[in-house]
């Protein structure tokens, strides 16, 4: 194979730029367990392991007994045991054994929520944990379809797009609200009618050595952190057909914070590391290292801010993303028009490996990612910002992207002197193939205050028509 080689030579400087160190993330506290627990196995409650029979109540009774003494475990032995919604409470580990199955039920009637419906919720709870090497299956084709039957009955109201139910009709998996000390390590999750599992608010959270498979339907999310502080995600494996782990803040006066993420593999028909979209308070003091990302259909790197809030000191380090179809996103853009853009600003990102195909990357998935509609030849990695509103103090470095290439002006044409052709759309949702075709095969940076660039190094498989890279209203830049 012939690779035709580019490193970056730009030869013009216009400031000065520096980086401020970023501080380590702190991480949150272990989830101790309380001496001499005691153990109550949901069977002596009344439940039955035989995949049909309900047993919500057996299972939430063993709960409330568990509380009632200080907390222990709750056990769950090997067989399948159907419930609805089941609540965690203070000082209770809820433990799957090898060979237990916590099966969702179909029946939308049997889930409850706090501000989403979930398989398990809990709310305002300390020293909770899920743990084992068991399975909690969401069953999300079937539950999915009897949300659809029962909107379509007129039992369910709100919003109907894309051929299914809006997301807060269709359970989660665990969706955990302003909760503290939670440990979730060893199980897999799988099987969602929505997001797999969601934090809100929550405070030191350890998700360690789980296993993510949800492909059963639309908006499955891996892990959703939602203006939490105080997190480690380490040692998980995802395979998602929406973004696989993604961090949001849905409060302005909050932010997801103090989080680090680290030794994880995912697969994704969205992104693969996303901040956002929900961006009204932020992301701040965050690291993200040793990623190995495959087939993903969007960004291994995705970091949007674009209703308000502000992200900052963000370090992200030895990521490895092959069949991938972008390498970086990052978007500064003004979705919320009711507040003034946010602020977009130190961000390193270093020792970063992507091959980005020719073909679809998640082709032959069950559900595959969105077809761009529009001719276009590979989209680039892009940087940008507002007009008025850089993106500041970014550092590139270590960086090898392999693209296929082959870009022709017969797919699309957007040559490098008609730069005021391509779009701003500060308003739209972000996506690496918001701007449609651009001029560059490499890196698309604009509006942007403050950049390094030091040994990137950009490759083709195949010719292509386009620059490496195209900068417009770029100030700071250094090599």
């Amino acid at each position: 194979m012939r690779y035709i080689t580019v490193l970056i030579t730009l030869h013009f400087l216009l400031q000065t730029v520096v980086i401020t160190a970023r501080p380590n993330a702190v991480l949150p506290a272990p989830n101790r367990a309380l001496p001499n627990n005691p153990v109550f196995n949901i069977k002596d409650y009344g439940a039955v392991g035989d995949g049909k029979t309900l047993c919500t109540i057996a299972i939430q009774t063993a709960i409330y007994r568990c509380e009632q003494v200080g907390g222990g475990r709750v056990l769950v032995p090997a067989g399948k045991f159907l419930t609805g919604s089941i609540f965690m409470k203070n000082g209770v580990e809820l433990h799957l054994s090898k060979g237990a199955v916590l099966l969702g039920s179909t029946r939308h009637a049997d889930y409850k929520k706090n501000n989403w419906y979930a398989l398990i919720l809990a709310n305002g709870q300390r020293r909770i944990a899920i743990t084992g090497t068991g399975t909690i299956d969401g069953q999300g084709t079937a539950l999915a379809a009897n949300v659809d039957s029962l909107y379509k009955a007129g039992q369910l109201d709100g919003s109907y797009s894309n051929n299914r139910v809006h997301e807060r009709h269709r359970p989660q998996l665990i969706d955990f609200e302003q909760c503290a000390n939670i440990k979730i390590q060893g199980i897999t999750l799988q099987n969602a009618s929505c997001w797999v599992q969601r934090y809100g608010r929550c405070d030191s959270l350890i998700i360690r050595n789980i296993r993510v498979r949800s492909r059963a339907f639309w908006n499955n999310d891996g892990i959703d952190l939602v203006d939490c502080r105080k997190v480690l995600v380490e040692s998980c494996d995802i395979d998602t057909a929406d973004d696989g782990i993604c961090l949001k803040s849905d409060r302005r006066e909050l932010a997801c914070e103090q989080i680090t993420i680290r030794n994880c593999r995912i697969r994704s028909s969205a992104s693969a590391l996303k901040f956002g979209t929900n961006s009204y308070g932020g992301f701040r003091h965050i690291t993200v290292e040793n990623l190995k990302i495959y087939d993903t259909y969007r960004s291994a790197i995705a970091l949007e801010i674009v209703d308000g809030g502000t992200l900052e000191d963000v370090t992200i380090r030895k990521i490895r993303a092959k069949n991938t179809g972008n390498a970086i996103f990052l978007r500064l853009g003004h979705r919320n028009q009711r507040v003034a853009p946010g602020q977009f600003r130190r961000v390193h990102i270093s020792n970063v490996r992507v091959e980005v195909p020719a073909h679809k990357p998640d082709a032959g998935m069950p559900l595959e990612g969105p077809v761009v509609e529009q001719p276009h030849n590979l989209f680039p990695s892009s940087i940008t910002g507002l007009p008025g509103h850089p993106i500041q103090e970014v550092v590139l470095k270590n960086i090898r992207i392999t693209f296929a290439g082959g870009g022709h002006p017969a797919v699309a044409y957007m040559p490098a002197d008609s730069l005021h052709l391509v779009p701003e759309r500060p308003k739209d949702y972000p996506e690496f193939s918001m701007f449609g075709e651009l001029p560059a095969w490499g890196f698309f940076v604009r509006h942007v205050a403050g950049i390094e660039f030091r040994r990137v190094k950009l490759r083709l498989v195949k010719p292509d028509y386009r620059q490496p890279y195209i900068m417009e209203d770029v100030k700071g830049l250094r090599r």
